[in-house]
Order: C-alpha cells, then sequence, then structure tokens
C-alpha cells in the first residue's frame, strides 16, 4: 500500500467567467471565478509549448462521504452544492483545474448507493457512466465510518475499472487509481489507519500488493493533504487535447446552477423527511430576474417549504441573492408533481 500526504436552459448552456477585460456583464457569472493557478500567457496551447496533458478524473463515493466538498477544494471555487444530507448530487458536475500545461476536469458524481426510487437508479446509472472513459478514478472514503458493504462495492467498482484499462508505461494495473480517505480532521489516528488497511485490503483482491494503488488521508474542509491528492493526479493523466477553455471552470449552465443554490438553502433548512422529496428548476429567466419552482411531491409538503407567512422562503431567498451579483431578483413557488421520484418521464425532464 502506497500513503501520499498523511427548465428552460440560458442561452449559452455552459458557463465562462468572464474576465475583467472581456466586456462581460449582466449574469450571475456562474460558479466560482477563473481557478488559481490558469494558465499564464504562453501556457496551455501556445507555439512552441510542451505538449499539453489533460484528462477526466472522477470522484465516487457513497453518498456523504465529502466529495463534493474535495472537488470544490482542489478547485480553490464552489462549483457544486454540499449538504450533510445524503444523496445532495443529483447530476455529474464537472469541474476544471487549470495549471501551466495541464487542465484536469474533475466530476463529481452522485453518491452510489442502493435504490428505493427511480430517481435513484438514475444517480447510480449517472456514477456508472462517469467511470466509463477516465483517466484517474478517486474513490472517497469517510474516516470517521467503519467500511461497509456501499464502500466496498465503490472500492471494488473503482479498482475494476481501472484494471480493465491499459496501463500506461508499465505501470502496476491500479496505478491510476488513488484511494482518498476524508475527513480526518474528525478522526483518531487509529480511525485512519483501520481504514486505510481496509481499503487496501479490498483493492489487493483486485490486483494485488504492488497493483499500483495509492492512498490519501486527508481533509476537504481544512484542505490537509489535498495538494498531494492534486500532483499526483497531475503527474498521471496523458497527453491530450484542452477540453475546456482556460476562462471556465464548471461545465453547469447558469440556469442549472442558480437553482441548486435554492436546493442546497432548502436542504440546510427542511425537515428530515423532505430534503429527498425537493427538486428545484428555473422557470423564467430576465436576468436580474429569475423564477424559480420549488417542485415537492405531495400537498402537505407546500406548507412545510413556504414557512409560516413565507418565512422560510424569504430566508432561502435570500440567502441565495448573497451567492449572486447586487440586483439579482429571486421569485420563489412551489408547487406540486406528485411522486415525481418514482416517474422516469418526469425525472428526464427535471434533468436527472
Amino acid at each position: 500500500m502506497t500513503t501520499a500526504g498523511a427548465e428552460p436552459p440560458v442561452p449559452g448552456s455552459e458557463h465562462r467567467v468572464p474576465t475583467p477585460d472581456d466586456g462581460e456583464s449582466g449574469g450571475p457569472g456562474g460558479p466560482g471565478g477563473p481557478s488559481p493557478g490558469g494558465a499564464p500567457d504562453g501556457g496551455v496551447g501556445a507555439p512552441g509549448a510542451a505538449p499539453l496533458r489533460s484528462g477526466f478524473v472522477t470522484v465516487v463515493g457513497r453518498p456523504n462521504v465529502g466529495k463534493s466538498t474535495l472537488v470544490n477544494c482542489v478547485l480553490g471555487t464552489k462549483v457544486t452544492i454540499t449538504s450533510p444530507r445524503p444523496n445532495t448530487t443529483r447530476r455529474s458536475v464537472r469541474g476544471v483545474l487549470h495549471r501551466p500545461g495541464v487542465q484536469a476536469v474533475f466530476v463529481d458524481t452522485p453518491g452510489l448507493h442502493r435504490p428505493r426510487t427511480a430517481l435513484g437508479k438514475r444517480l447510480n446509472e449517472q456514477v456508472a457512466e462517469a467511470l466509463g472513459d477516465i483517466d484517474v478514478v478517486v474513490p472517497v472514503l469517510d474516516a470517521t465510518a467503519a467500511i461497509g458493504p456501499g464502500d466496498r462495492l465503490v472500492l471494488e467498482r473503482a479498482a475494476a475499472t481501472c484494471a480493465a484499462r491499459p496501463a500506461p508505461g508499465g505501470a502496476g494495473p491500479l496505478s491510476q487509481l488513488l484511494v482518498v480517505v476524508n475527513k480526518v480532521d474528525l478522526a483518531s489516528d487509529a480511525q485512519v489507519l483501520e481504514r486505510l488497511a481496509g481499503a487496501s485490503e479490498v483493492i489487493e483482491g483486485h490486483g494485488g500488493a504492488d497493483a499500483g494503488a495509492e492512498f490519501f488521508p486527508l481533509s476537504a474542509v481544512t484542505g490537509k493533504g489535498v495538494d498531494a491528492l492534486v500532483d499526483s493526479v497531475l503527474c498521471r493523466l496523458p497527453e491530450g487535447p484542452p477540453y475546456f477553455p482556460e476562462d471556465m471552470v464548471s461545465d453547469v449552465s447558469e440556469a442549472f446552477w442558480v437553482a441548486e443554490l435554492v436546493r442546497e438553502q432548502l436542504l440546510a433548512h427542511v425537515r428530515e423527511e423532505l430534503p429527498h422529496s425537493i427538486a428545484c428548476r428555473v422557470a423564467e429567466w430576465e436576468w436580474p430576474r429569475v423564477r424559480i419552482d420549488i417542485i415537492v411531491e405531495r400537498d402537505s409538503q407546500k406548507g412545510m417549504v413556504i414557512g409560516k407567512g413565507g418565512a422560510m422562503l424569504k430566508e432561502v431567498g435570500t440567502a441565495v441573492r448573497k451567492q449572486l451579483p447586487p440586483g439579482a431578483y429571486i421569485e420563489l413557488r412551489v408547487r406540486v408533481e406528485k411522486r415525481w421520484q418514482q416517474r422516469p418521464d418526469v425525472i428526464e425532464r427535471f434533468g436527472y
């Protein structure tokens, strides 16, 4: 075992971050700004520059292990919402890390779980799709929780994905597998060592002790150990073209991002039984005025989301506006779509 470190779309569906000189204005700016460490003049694609290395890095794990927090930490900006609620991520989100001569596309995926609804099944399908064509796989474990069947499934699928692809330059069959043990800031040293040993045992069953996988204990919240992971990812990427422009840090549309910010705030405030029943989508977009539909499954849930005298919606709207440019006006409307999680046609219409 090698351990390192200790539904209307917006015109132009992919977000580009305006630079101070490009004269763009009037939009919400989307997730984050230009990534720290972006390529300087003469960097990516410049005549005479060294060959560019680029690739896709899929981050997988069961719900609530900190995948989205890790992706945000790696990029140095928020490109995906986070919440202590399970299955917060419902759609794979690509965040782009730009470094001189290197472009790494980190794919944040929904948590792999045992589905109880058509939505849950679709989320698992997204994980499988994200593992279909990758250069590096990063399975994430929670240092504070024992390795269970869900973690074993994640590790086994990740190892099988790597083993099925040609290893670069005589490296081990699992050399593209970088296992993360997250939340070390909340765990004891004994817990961290136990998770590392447990993960190593599962991985060795898919390639032997010298298969080339590496292990990274880290904290996505504090950033401890994250640089070592990023360095290891970047050195494993093959030569290839840039997949995104240098001013782009995420592939999500502005409309999707604003709807996700609303859902993030609702997840932080609603009762325990509601999070899975909530979906958010933009119904009207005439920037700076945006109307967002909050969808629930039962009439009885509408009042919980609206709050007494509209207090819940007011609190959510205020929190969202703080994350948008001045002048943004967010109108929130709650409506019912009965049993939407069980209806594949509605799930597809919602963009999942």
